[in-house]
């Protein structure tokens, strides 16, 4: 979260806010040079509080300016088990959910967890996380490729200067890098 507050400052844009408004931003910047962010994408004034006092329950009501902190957490750790992970596709769920139940949540977090099962499914990269595309793309392109081998890649690849600052893989890549056996 550090560096994307640091990348957002280095691009001139707010570096307030959570995660994925942040990553918005660097995605609008990034595709859109020179223009303003929009309206959006500058954050929004929230009103009243994350969560109501007292325990939460199933029967709790989704607002709009839900909270993932560790209240949010350990409730769902409670109701799910100790493997419960606050990943990015969840927290997007319930942001677009407000007004949904926490047991509505709960249901949701399964439906995607169930979804790392089916080796057809993958997670859409967001369009500013360039590392992580790039090792995915190396990966599907050169299947033997482990991914320290990718990380390798990208670590001498990303000092090298790239079209719009965007390091794309090619297969030429793995020449970069020594490999053993």
């Amino acid at each position: 979260m550090e560096a994307l507050k640091q990348f957002c400052e280095l691009l001139g844009l707010p570096a307030t806010g959570t995660k994925a408004l942040l990553r918005a931003r660097v995605a609008f910047a990034l595709a859109h040079p020179g223009e303003p962010l929009p309206k959006a994408l500058l954050g929004r004034k929230k009103s009243g509080k994350a969560w109501p006092d007292g325990d939460l329950s199933p029967d709790t009501v989704i607002t709009e300016n839900a909270s993932f902190g560790p209240r949010f957490r350990n409730y769902f750790k409670g109701v799910i088990g100790a493997h419960f992970v606050c990943h990015g596709d969840f927290m997007d769920w319930v942001r677009a959910n407000s007004g949904a139940t926490l047991a509505d949540a709960a249901e949701a977090w399964l439906m995607l967890e169930a979804r790392k099962d089916d080796p057809a499914f993958r997670r859409e990269i967001a369009a500013c996380n360039n590392y992580l595309q790039y090792l995915r793309d190396a990966r599907d392109a050169v299947p033997d490729l482990t991914l320290d081998e990718a990380k390798a890649c990208w670590d001498i690849k990303k000092l090298r200067p790239a079209q719009d600052g965007i390091v794309v893989f090619e297969t030429a890549d793995v020449a970069l890098i020594t490999r053993d056996g």
